[in-house]
């Protein structure tokens, strides 16, 4: 089963962190008699067309070619249409093995595809897949509901979950047969007819809308790089930094000018180092009008329709409205719960950005300013007042973190120390971009467990932020081992010039290889559980676990080394970032939960509440939420959140923090069990990584911690509690 179009079509997918199921090889029996193309041998040469034979069924880039997409999707549409068709018309009495598991066999060919080009209009696009992907997009909205909404499949499916408690099914298969019921559910299968047609017409609207949402953010960021003349407004930035806006420049066709590229969020990286401050709110403005000023890639309405279909279609399947729908899967179930969680934490957020405004504005005036303290000001002054107080500043810190070494003297050493994986490169391997690396993983035993495939640098064919994908998930339903990849954004130096990152940075590739372990650790039958297939507000969680090694003495002595002398960073400057931990949370919180709560009020209307007007909606909520401050706008603005609007985030953009709180409990388990460790490292794997959607996620956490979670440690972490005395 297409499990990642599956979730995504139904808003529930993990779009940033997670792709979905690629199995092994065409093996049903359906494919094998009902499978035209494949015995004629129509599409022999399309590499869509069969499993790939290198390891583990690693994609073969090197063969793939924009032409080749389009009938391998048609093909493998018609492939598992047709397996789906015998499942449903299976004369014999309905079984779990010849209805459940043969769902899960079905559509391999249409899984190898969507994989691939799902991972690569992300990671490396071009015109070509833009289109096909809006081509697409509808037709395999109908396509996934041509299966939720069969009525005799459906029907196979019901009297299989009326009977599970006498089917004497193993835990793992028992909770397949739950999640099927769900979903299909969920997918409208008890609606009338004329209500299923209306269900489809949505569907297909939804899909065609969230895909032109997320291409036009991708080219609106890129049209509005900022382009500088002149070298000296760029003081402030350090001579690799110019020479990286330089070559971004000459990549434009722009010699002798400078390119400063958007990043994703609100705040651009520049702003906390140019002296100039007319060019720092170009840049913030440029950042905050992107989707929102009109022209071809305003989203302004784009964000409006979408949001009144999905309310609409939550009215459709019954319930209050689209937050109403997509928590109902989740841990946090409902809305009001995610309400109470923002609401409680967003004064003492906002209350400590303005505090630490109030010591911004100081610092302006101190230095006679003559101005107020405006958002494009807040990451200048505070990286001066963090050097004031901590005596450091990034610029200190970006030459012992050097990308070769925090990624395998940093992140891989982490991960042996506490699970006893090794890592070696292949070079062997076929990669979509010269930069792309390639990892094998073994296990403590030796043998090999799962290639990784890591994608670090930025570049205009590649969306914004960071985020993990598999390209194939373990199953030993198929045998099948994981390819997993990682993808950072992190700005390419000119060629001879070493890629040093932020202190942030470093910590974005802790936490995305703690998704790439839930990914590898993966111990299911079943490809609908593998690795990250868990609630998307429980998936956040070991991967921002996994950001606490970034810090942890022993491995940052290991990684964190000069890149020139090779001397080690100094422990006086340890200590200054560790002291400086708490340091501008204010701001960091709030401009999180001002995005939170932006996409709960979004998702939480029914259709006649949904506004005409985006920009004034948005500046109400805000405003109603008592985050609307402007010195600390949100993380995202409605026309460029691409979480929520162009991928499957919609209704839980809280989930990070959700899962922080896990996170701040397992982090405080590690400290008082010994930190770093094969036996912590073991247990956390055994308990929680290995078992993907396999069980209750939170059942996993209390088995791994001995009880429910505590949300002290959060709020401690945060700043929002002061920590108990010793």
């Amino acid at each position: 089963m297409n499990k990642h179009l599956m979730l995504v079509l139904l808003g529930s997918a993990l779009a940033i962190q997670s792709s979905q199921a690629a199995n092994s090889s065409d093996s049903s029996a359906a494919v094998a008699t009902t499978s035209k193309a494949a015995s004629t041998g129509k599409l022999t040469a399309n590499p869509f067309a069969s499993a790939s034979t290198l390891q583990f069924e690693y994609p073969v880039f090197d063969k793939i070619r924009n032409e080749h997409y389009a009938p391998a999707f048609a093909e493998g549409m018609r492939r598992q249409k047709a397996e789906i068709v015998a499942i449903a018309n299976n004369p014999a009495p309905a079984t779990f093995e010849n209805t459940v598991v043969a769902m899960e066999r079905a559509g391999q060919m249409l899984n190898r595809v969507s994989n691939i080009f799902s991972s690569l209009t992300g990671a490396n696009t071009n015109p070509a897949l833009e289109a096909l992907s809006l081509d697409l997009s509808p037709k395999l909205a109908a396509h996934q509901d041509q299966i939720f909404l069969n009525s005799k499949l459906f029907k196979r499916i019901s009297k299989l979950y009326e009977a599970r408690d006498k089917l004497q099914l193993d835990a793992e298969s028992y909770r397949l047969l739950e999640r099927y019921y769900t979903d299909f559910v969920r997918a409208g299968a008890n609606l009338s007819d004329a209500d299923k047609v209306k269900l489809k017409a949505l569907n297909g609207k939804l899909a065609s809308l969230a895909t032109t949402f997320s291409q036009n953010v991708l080219k609106e960021t890129n049209a509005s790089a900022i382009i500088v003349d002149n070298k000296a407004d760029l003081q402030g930035l350090s001579e690799d930094e110019i020479a990286g806006t330089a070559e971004a420049a000459k990549a434009r066709g722009l010699t002798g000018k400078y390119v400063i590229p958007l990043m994703n969020t609100t705040g651009q990286p520049f702003e906390a180092s140019l002296a100039n401050r007319a060019l720092r709110q170009r840049l913030h403005e440029a950042s905050t009008a992107r989707g929102n000023h009109g022209g071809e890639f305003d989203n302004r309405q784009v964000a409006i329709a979408l949001a009144k279909l999905r309310a609409e279609r939550a009215v459709l399947l019954g319930y209050a409205n689209h937050a109403a729908y997509g928590l109902e899967d989740e841990t946090a179930k409902t809305p009001e719960a995610v309400n109470k969680m923002l609401s409680e934490l967003a004064p003492a957020s906002v209350n400590n950005a303005k505090a630490e405004a109030e010591e911004l504005q100081k610092l302006i005036d101190a230095q006679q300013g003559g101005f107020k303290l405006a958002a494009w000001d807040w990451a200048y002054y505070t990286e001066q007042l963090r050097k004031a107080k901590y005596s450091f500043d990034d610029s200190q810190l970006r030459p012992y973190f050097e990308l070769k070494n925090v990624l395998e003297n940093g992140v891989f050493f982490a991960a042996t120390k506490l699970y006893g994986i090794t890592f070696k490169e292949r070079t062997d391997l076929p990669v979509y971009q010269p930069s792309v690396k390639v990892y094998e993983v073994f296990d403590a035993n030796g043998q090999s467990l799962a290639l990784f495939i890591a994608d670090m640098y930025a570049r205009d064919t590649k969306r914004g932020g960071a985020w993990m994908n598999a390209y194939v998930e373990q199953s030993s339903l198929f045998g099948t081992h994981p390819v997993v990849a990682n993808h950072l954004n992190i700005p390419q130096p000119p060629a001879g010039q070493a890629t040093l990152l932020t202190f942030d940075e470093v910590r974005t590739a802790f936490h995305e290889f703690g998704h790439a372990l839930h990914g590898m650790f993966s111990q299911v039958r079943y490809p609908r559980f593998s690795g990250t297939n868990v609630p998307r507000d429980f998936v956040e969680y070991p991967s921002q676990v996994n950001e606490m090694w970034a810090t942890w003495p022993e491995v940052l002595k290991n990684y964190a080394k000069h890149y020139q002398t090779g001397e080690a960073i100094p422990q006086s400057l340890v200590d200054k970032v560790s002291a400086a931990n708490k340091f501008n949370q204010g701001f960091a919180t709030t401009e999180y939960l001002a995005a939170s709560l932006l996409d709960q009020r979004w998702h939480q209307l029914t259709p006649a509440q949904v506004p005409t007007d985006a920009l004034a909606f948005e500046a109400t909520a805000l405003k109603q939420a008592g985050v609307d401050f402007a010195p600390v706008p949100p993380r995202y603005r409605s026309t460029y959140f691409s979480h929520i609007f162009g991928g499957g985030y919609s209704a839980g953009y809280y989930a990070y923090l959700w899962s922080e709180v896990l996170d701040a409990e397992t982090v405080e388990w590690f400290k008082e069990n010994g930190g770093l460790s094969r036996k912590n490292g073991d247990w956390f794997r055994q308990q929680l990584l290995s078992k993907g959607g396999s069980i209750d996620p939170l059942l996993s956490f209390r088995t791994f911690r001995g009880r429910d979670p505590k949300i002290d440690p959060l709020l401690i972490r945060r700043g929002l509690k002061a920590e108990p005395k010793q």
